[in-house]
């Protein structure tokens, strides 16, 4: 399989479809899945002769379970390895969720000279844990939550999440895709439970308001009103008044996984943004 080995040892599986002299779009998947996470996305970019690239964070999918190194600058250190394996240049990045805070953090520490464009969709960022000056955030009781059910029973928790909240699947009337399901607790169990406990933390306690304030690339914010996963109010509407080059696109009623429930709109959206 296609992987870089990074500075510390680590193994991170990656993607490379399409031609290698078309422009690149880098995808960044988010909390505990992979990069097939995207599956819908690099199908659509690659038949527009995009060349699409995503990997496998550390510990999670097909890269090596290691013990450490599950923070985020970590987490865009592996994505720069791959990058300049790769020699990407002019390339969108496309985070979701634990994703877009990652894309964010390896376009302003690494990306200069490489990146053209940033997208974020029900992404992390500015900080998701409540604090003193973070007092719309998410309590960190829930944060300890997500790590008990998972020491307890990750299979189980990696049912539960998309059975429900993650795609809205718990709304009244929601056309539930049993496969959709099958699929992000595949995703999960594929990954390593080091990595997935202490990837919590790095998705809801860092703070990314200085990455967003240094961003110096056109920026797509995509969110959901309906985010379960990652509310709206303390992420994207905050996120855009801290970018230099923001745009926001608020998508009325989609949960957290839009990016599933609704490829053709986001694609949609998405293809625009990188022509315009």
């Amino acid at each position: 399989m296609p992987s870089v080995t990074t500075k510390d040892g680590v193994e991170i599986f990656y993607k490379d479809w399409g031609p290698k002299t078309a422009q690149p779009i880098f995808f960044h998947h988010g909390w505990p899945l992979s990069s097939d996470d995207w599956d819908a996305q690099m199908l659509f970019f690659v038949s527009k002769g995009f060349r699409v690239v995503a990997h496998d964070r550390r510990g999670h999918g097909r890269s090596t379970q290691v013990s450490d190194g599950h923070d985020m600058d970590h987490y865009a250190a592996d994505v720069a390895a791959v990058t300049e394996h790769l020699d990407l240049k002019n390339a969108v990045h496309i985070g979701h969720s634990t994703g877009g805070g990652e894309a964010l953090h390896y376009a302003v520490k690494h990306g200069k000279g490489r990146v053209a464009k940033l997208v974020m969709i029900g992404a992390v960022p500015p900080l998701m844990l409540k604090t003193a000056a973070n007092p719309g955030g998410v309590p960190l009781e829930v944060f300890d939550g997500f790590r008990k059910a998972l020491a307890e029973n990750r299979a189980q928790f990696f049912l539960d999440v998309p059975s429900g909240p993650f795609y809205g699947f718990n709304r009244p009337g929601a056309q539930v895709s049993q496969g959709a399901i099958w699929n992000w607790w595949r995703q999960g169990m594929m990954g390593g439970a080091k990595a997935h406990y202490d990837g919590i933390k790095a998705f809801s306690e860092t703070d990314f308001t200085d990455d967003l304030k240094a961003c110096e690339v056109p920026a797509l914010v995509m969110h959901g009103d309906d985010d379960q996963i990652v509310p709206i109010a303390d992420s994207a509407l905050l996120s855009i008044k801290l970018l230099k080059h923001g745009t926001l696109k608020v998508y009325e009623k989609l949960s957290h996984g839009l990016c599933t429930t609704h490829p053709d709109l986001v694609n949609a959206d998405l293809l625009a943004f990188i022509q315009a």
